[in-house]
C-alpha cells in the first residue's frame, strides 16, 4: 500500500505505509509547509507502517517547526512501528 494525504486547511491525515520508497512524497507534500500555517496538525492514525525513512521524515518536519517557531502537534495512534521507535528511544 502506498501513502495517501488528505488535507483540510492546516490538517493533514496519512494512511497507508511510509517508507523509503514513498518517504519523498512525504517531504515534497510538506516542504516549506511552514511558510503557509503558523500550526500544523498531522494525524498520523491512519499510518499502518513506518520504517526509519519515515520516522526521520516526521522528525524532520518537527525539527523544522521548532526552528522557525511554528507549532506541530501529531494526533493518533498511528502504528506500532512508530510507537516502538520512540519507546526504544526513551529507554536508551
Amino acid at each position: 500500500m502506498n501513502i495517501e494525504i488528505t488535507s483540510y486547511n492546516n490538517q493533514f491525515k496519512i494512511k497507508g505505509v511510509l517508507n523509503r520508497q514513498n518517504v519523498n512524497v512525504f517531504t515534497n507534500e510538506f516542504k516549506n509547509i511552514f511558510e503557509r500555517f503558523n500550526s500544523l496538525i498531522l494525524s498520523i492514525e491512519g499510518l499502518t507502517s513506518i520504517d526509519r525513512y519515515g520516522v526521520n521524515a516526521l522528525a524532520q518536519l518537527h525539527n523544522e517547526s521548532i526552528a522557525q517557531q511554528k507549532s506541530l502537534s501529531i494526533i493518533g495512534m498511528g502504528c506500532d512501528d512508530l510507537y516502538e521507535h520512540f519507546k526504544s528511544e526513551e529507554a536508551a
